[in-house]
């Protein structure tokens, strides 16, 4: 049983506002397939399916982890490239009542990978060889023994019909005595078809309201959090955005954005409530965006800024007037720049410029009348379901007047249901009235709609990808010669920001710039982490209390006063 803010009162005023339905997202899965089971549902660069085929293989891999001893409640994992065996492990998920954590990035290390499952108590893992950025010299295959609940791996091939192989991993039953071991063991892999005895498969689970969807974010400190989710809070945005954006079973969504981002859950939302097709990217194939957008003659079009950039890039050297079939373009992940959402304009694109969480999904967005001024500059509206305030930063119980900059709250059907397993997280997330606190800064215009000023968070976002400065000091410091480090972001035109790293070294201490990075590497950070600038400083602005003023570091970088170096971290060879 996971500890969640289910409330009976507020269950029934999400009810009876239209924003939770009585379905899960299997329901719809069946509903589709049942009204329209050959039409093309599910795409990826290798693969296509219609919803029949969805379906029959969704239910196979419910009846192959129901047969592994699997039961509701138990939490599988994910850890793939976007493709669509991702969809079909979500959507088992909710069909069996089972926890579904998708948010495994690829950024990741092996070892990063085995302290999440572990920490979820993870009964089931997908992913594939060679996958993670550590791949090469760390298998995720030679660490799985560390993960006492581990019931079973699943290793899929290269695509959808390539024969995926099992890893059956046994543990002891009974309670070990302290001064031994229990060994984990595994047997030789073997397809899915010969893995476990004939079971027959349960009914569906029709609760809406069960815990489907455990994703990893993060606070300022790194340290990362589960955000609980169920079939209904997470299908209420993509209802509403289906509505306000009059998505249709014509309609073609090309996700840009990883199956493991929140981002990649609101377009499964949105391809459920409406019926439309779903059509998954996959950048590390090495098929353009571009060429892919209009192959697949996409119509709708989910990604962060960073990718839209380098598609209106792509549409200006081929000297294109439009982008295939696309009409809207969801951006979201970062603040969006004004001249992209107008280069969208001049094509025929219309823009969709979104802000929210992943624990409140994409609740705040414009719409497709709104007018040009709104669209570049706004985030618009709530969504139905939801609703959105502005509290004074420091005061977060005291909310401010119209036109004030204050920290963003919110409440409504599209909210998490709490921290797994943090009690202590949950509690400080909200103020003394119920709201969410986002941690980010914004004021409302005077037509209503949210203006993003900027975090509360000490957090980078680099092209959509969140990249936390305290573990990056932290490693730093483990340099001999090193007293201290702080991680600060520098302005980038095209992914938002990049990371600086600023160090104050030993007295007599020379400091080379990539010997810093390879230290980094060996000591365990991503290569997708790494910085990007490199500063070595006399001392540090720092507050009374001695706290270094990394604002004041950011300052000085754009007046000049200081000149971090651009750095590339390099692979061994």
């Amino acid at each position: 049983m996971m500890l969640t803010l289910h409330d009976p009162q507020k269950t029934r005023e999400n009810y009876a506002s239209g924003a939770w339905h009585a379905d899960t997202m299997f329901g719809l899965l069946q509903q589709h397939a049942h009204a329209r089971p050959d039409s093309t549902a599910l795409r990826d660069l290798f693969t296509t399916l219609t919803w029949s085929q969805v379906l029959d293989a969704v239910e196979q891999l419910a009846l192959s982890l129901h047969q592994a001893g699997l039961s509701a409640g138990d939490r599988v994992a994910i850890w793939l490239p976007s493709r669509v065996e991702s969809v079909i492990v979500f959507m088992a998920c909710s069909r069996n009542g089972y926890v579904c954590c998708p948010s495994l990035h690829q950024s990741y290390t092996s070892g990063e990978i085995i302290t999440l499952l572990k920490r979820i108590r993870c009964k089931a893992f997908f992913t594939t060889p060679g996958y993670g950025s550590d791949a090469a010299t760390q298998p995720i295959t030679a660490l799985l023994g560390d993960v006492p609940t581990l019931i079973r791996t699943c290793l899929y091939g290269a695509t959808f019909t390539d024969a995926a192989q099992t890893i059956e991993h046994q543990t002891v039953e009974h309670q070990t005595p302290a001064n031994q071991t229990t060994e984990h063991h595994t047997t030789k892999p073997k397809t899915l078809t010969e893995a476990a005895p004939a079971l027959g498969l349960p009914a569906a689970d029709t609760n809406p309201d069960k815990i489907v969807y455990l994703a990893f974010t993060s606070g300022t400190t790194g340290l990362p959090k589960g955000v609980m989710h169920s079939d209904n809070t997470l299908l209420a945005n993509g209802r509403m955005m289906v509505r306000d954006w009059q998505h249709d079973q014509h309609s073609i969504l090309v996700a840009l954005s990883p199956l493991s981002h929140h981002i990649g859950t609101v377009s499964i939302e949105q391809w459920l409530a409406a019926g439309l097709q779903l059509v998954i990217h996959n950048f590390a194939a090495g098929k353009p965006a571009l060429d892919w957008i209009i192959e697949s003659q996409g119509t709708y079009v989910m990604g962060v800024p960073t990718h839209a950039m380098d598609i209106l890039e792509d549409v200006r050297r081929r000297g294109l007037t439009a982008m295939g079939n696309v009409t809207s373009f969801y951006m979201a992940g970062s603040p969006i720049p004004r001249e992209v959402a107008e280069q969208f304009l001049r094509i025929g694109v219309t823009p969709q410029n979104v802000y929210g969480m992943t624990e409140n999904g994409s609740h705040q967005y414009t719409l497709p009348n709104d007018p040009t001024s709104t669209i570049v500059a706004t985030c618009g509206r709530a969504a139905q379901g939801y609703e959105v305030r502005i509290f004074d930063a420091e005061h977060p119980d005291h909310e401010v007047a119209q036109g004030q900059v204050g920290e963003i709250g919110g409440r409504g059907g599209l909210l998490m249901l709490g921290y797994f397993d943090d009690q202590t997280a949950t509690e400080n997330s909200f103020n003394r009235s119920g709201w969410f606190m986002s941690g980010d800064l914004g004021v409302f215009d005077e037509q209503g709609c949210l203006q993003i000023v900027g975090r509360k968070k000490d957090l980078i976002i680099r092209g959509g990808h969140n990249i936390h400065p305290a573990r990056i000091e932290d490693l730093t410091h483990r340099h001999p010669d090193v007293v201290k480090a702080a991680v600060f972001p520098i302005a980038d035109d095209r992914l938002g920001e990049r990371v600086c790293l600023s160090i104050l070294p030993r007295a007599g201490a020379s400091i080379d710039p990539q010997q810093v990075l390879q230290h980094l590497y060996e000591v365990g950070l991503s290569k997708y982490d790494m910085p990007e600038y490199f500063i070595v400083l006399p001392a540090f602005p720092l507050t009374a209390s001695g706290k270094i003023l990394k604002r004041e570091l950011i300052e000085m970088t754009k007046r000049g006063d200081i000149q971090p170096a651009p750095v590339r971290w390099k692979a061994p060879s």
